[in-house]
């Protein structure tokens, strides 16, 4: 599935992504492509790329890519995979109930959930807002225990 949705591999390239992108969400997934997770998530996201295309755009991010690394520490991204999404430059947020609002950790359960995800964090970007209430029922949501280190 990854030569099918853009890879970015460059600090420069996810800049580009995140700051030239209009007046849509731009999904960006963290992580690798040999995890059998990420390829869950791969899978889910290409089948509903062209589904979103009108108000979102997707793109996988290589955490192995050296030049990544200040995305991977700013986001904490310490499970993958790791979703993240941004609208005209801005990170939004999603509250699913978890301590952290910052990324969707996990895969989505199925397509229909990705979209979901994808159309609330447009209609509150398009309002204005910066952190939306996830559309999903809570067994649908994938459950973490957040690991504090040095606590």
């Amino acid at each position: 599935m990854e030569h099918l949705l853009p890879t970015l591999r460059k600090k420069e390239e996810i800049d580009s992504a995140i700051r030239d992108t209009i007046d849509k969400v731009v999904v960006l997934r963290f992580g690798r492509s040999s995890d059998a997770v990420c390829l869950q998530l791969d899978d889910i996201l290409y089948k509903s790329a062209r589904e979103v295309s009108k108000f979102a755009t997707v793109a996988l991010v290589d955490i192995d890519s050296e030049d990544v690394r200040v995305y991977v520490n700013y986001f904490d991204i310490t499970l993958i995979p790791s979703t993240v999404f941004f609208f005209n430059a801005h990170h939004m947020k999603m509250d699913s109930g978890s301590a952290d609002h910052t990324k969707w950790v996990g895969a989505f359960q199925k397509k229909q959930d990705f979209i979901d995800v994808v159309e609330a964090i447009y209609r509150g970007a398009m309002k204005g807002k910066l952190i939306v209430p996830c559309p999903l029922p809570p067994e649908r949501i994938p459950k973490f225990q957040l690991l504090y280190k040095d606590v």
